[in-house]
């Protein structure tokens, strides 16, 4: 023999040794030297009985269970985790479906059917005031009618949109283009009568189109508000044209010349009022931005 060791050599305590190791079995001793190492180190975190028995209390488990980043258990927290994730993947699909909805439900809304309303009625106004050559009284009622509605619906839209928060590109557009179709049908359609002056059409219309121009021109340094001035201007306006629309006779039509001439004076101030606050505006834009490059180069 070579002097190896019983044990080595396939004896009873060397082949339980040998055996036991290999084939994965514990001792007792070993057992528990095991258990006790596994408590030491992360009490609760094995998830199994043994660990739960040798807790001093179930209100230790339950302390200790959360703060475990990983658990065996099906309910523990990696479901949550998983849950959180799925939750955080959910929320921005949830989020588009929601915006696309209010954005679909913004461009069909109340206040935007009224202006379309007002478009559609200017065609509509155009025939009943030039109907039967465009002086029958019964006619003239019915463009009267037509003008009244698109008057009306210009109030009730802007005050929706503005209260219900239904200002929409399409309303920004159309709005202002709908105003200015029906006044100006009626201003040129009184004036092509003959019951309206030429020169009174062309400071209204051409007031509203340079301010609206000018509304667009420095729409870069910021959005000139609309005034009290501005918001009675429009009010006489649409009570004159509404006036000369009907075909009206005696101190009422000496009232109407009134109502006009008071329409077009207060036209002409608040256009000057829009055209000073644009100077004012464009010149606080510039020296903001001039502000900025300055600081920006420092």
């Amino acid at each position: 023999m070579t002097g190896v060791p019983a044990s080595a050599a396939g004896g009873p305590s060397g082949a339980r040794r040998a055996k036991g190791p290999a084939s994965g079995g514990l001792t007792p001793a070993s057992g528990r030297a095991l258990a006790r190492e596994a408590r030491d180190t992360a009490p609760g975190e094995s998830g199994d009985g043994r660990a739960r028995r040798d807790a001093s209390s179930p209100e230790d488990v339950r302390a200790t269970a959360p703060s475990s980043p990983s658990s065996s258990s099906p309910e523990g927290t990696g479901n949550a985790g998983t849950a959180e994730a799925q939750g955080s993947t959910r929320a921005p699909r949830g989020g588009k479906i929601a915006a696309a909805a209010v954005d679909q439900a913004s461009v069909w809304n109340i206040a935007n059917l009224l202006t379309m309303l007002r478009l559609l009625l200017v065609p509509a106004f155009v025939m009943l005031m030039l109907a039967d050559g465009g002086y029958d009284p019964a006619w003239r009622s019915l463009a009267w009618a037509a003008f009244a509605i698109a008057m009306i619906t210009d109030l009730f839209d802007g005050h929706l949109a503005r209260t219900y928060n239904l200002v929409t590109d399409f309303g920004k557009i159309a709005d202002p283009i709908a105003d200015k179709a029906i006044m100006g049908a009626a201003l040129i359609c009184l004036s092509a009568l003959g019951d309206l002056p030429w020169w009174v059409t062309g400071v209204i219309l051409g007031r509203e189109l340079g301010i609206t121009l000018l509304r667009f021109l420095v729409i870069r340094y910021g959005v000139i508000p609309a005034s009290r001035g501005g918001k009675l201007k429009t009010l006489t306006q649409g009570v004159a044209v509404g006036m000369y629309v009907l075909a009206l006779t005696g101190w009422l039509a000496t009232l109407r010349w009134w109502v006009m001439a008071a329409a077009v004076v207060l036209t002409v101030v608040t256009g000057l009022d829009y055209v000073k606050q644009a100077i004012v505006l464009r010149r606080q834009g510039i020296a903001e931005r001039e502000a900025a490059l300055e600081e920006t180069e420092e």
